[in-house]
């Protein structure tokens, strides 16, 4: 286990994390993720690595977002190959003050795909420990298997098809040994939701936005079941050369006629009333959008408070049914 980044790293300690908690606000409001009650803004890792060269710079996002309020940070050990995970743990160490959710099922390998799937159990007790040693804790609050049933991208083959119940098993006796939290889902479709209930689910990440809505019953099932659903590419994207095919790059909602329309009438951005649909989509959403820029964070959080019209709502909601 890699021990707490040093005190040169870190210029906020965990003690004084816990300390300005109770000054924060948690933007969009809270819902339960594992045992914590969390702000429904959180903070995605996807783009920590570009700080590779200079982690300061993503640890000062970091500090940032919890300056802002961001109480959780989702993350994965392939995410630049540990660099995401190296940042987060000079930014917060060990400290129980913001959750760290990572995921496992798939790793890093060195070829033209970067990404290859790690299904077996074996496999997922071992990210769970890579994540805990680069992370530098002993406990993450929630992992999420990344299962590739649905996509986008990666397919299982040969010993990689794995049935579901031995995996959540695995990771069953983690959660039963204090290693992680709680279990989320993601990349799964609703049969393989309904399998999964009696071990407990805590979240489910897919890939949704306002214009990309296939799986709205498993985003009901999820509601109804108080499981929070977190969208991944929330807007849109793509998965980059030789992974996946020509149909997983989902529409960027930044550039939809309806969604600018609105962003200018609001005096918003596009991007930020692509979150707001979100949020208002369900009380059970919560959004994790990523960026490497302080300033840009900024306005992520502003979501928080901006609030659609009930017609702003219909007229997004149309966008989809058009496409329906």
């Amino acid at each position: 286990m890699l021990a707490c980044c040093g005190a040169e790293e870190c210029s906020v300690s965990s003690t004084g994390l816990e300390q300005d908690m109770s000054t924060r606000t948690q933007p969009g409001g809270t819902f339960p993720l594992g045992d914590r009650q969390v702000a429904r803004i959180g903070y995605g890792a996807g783009r920590l690595d570009q700080h590779a060269a200079d982690p300061s710079a993503g640890v000062a996002v970091l500090h940032a977002a919890r300056a802002l309020g961001v109480d959780h940070v989702d993350t994965a050990q392939f995410y630049g190959d540990g660099v995401a995970n190296d940042i987060i743990r000079r930014a917060f160490g060990d400290s129980a003050d913001v959750a760290i959710v990572s995921k496992v099922g798939a790793e890093r390998v060195d070829a033209p795909v970067p990404i290859t799937p790690a299904q077996r159990p074996a496999q997922l007790r071992a990210q769970v420990e890579d994540n805990l040693r680069t992370l530098g804790r002993e406990r993450l609050d929630v992992v999420n298997l990344r299962r590739l049933d649905t996509g986008p991208g990666l397919r299982a083959q040969g010993d990689q098809v794995v049935d579901i119940e031995d995996q959540l098993a695995e990771l069953a006796a983690l959660r039963d040994a204090g290693v992680i939290g709680a279990i989320g889902l993601s990349g799964i479709d609703l049969s393989t939701l309904r399998r999964s209930l009696p071990v407990g689910i805590a979240c489910v990440q897919n890939a949704f936005s306002v214009l990309s809505r296939d799986d709205e019953e498993l985003f009901a099932a999820c509601r109804d079941e108080g499981i929070a659903w977190v969208p991944f590419w929330p807007l849109g994207g793509s998965l980059p050369p030789g992974v996946g095919n020509a149909i997983t790059r989902f529409p960027p909602v930044r550039d939809d006629e309806t969604v600018r329309a609105i962003a200018a009438e609001l005096n918003a951005t596009p991007a930020q009333v692509g979150l707001a649909w979100l949020l208002g989509h369900g009380p059970n959403v919560l959004v994790i959008p990523g960026t490497a820029s302080v300033d840009h964070l900024a306005q992520n959080i502003e979501v928080g408070a901006l609030e659609l019209t009930a017609e702003h709502t219909r007229r997004l909601d149309d966008v989809w049914s058009a496409k329906a």
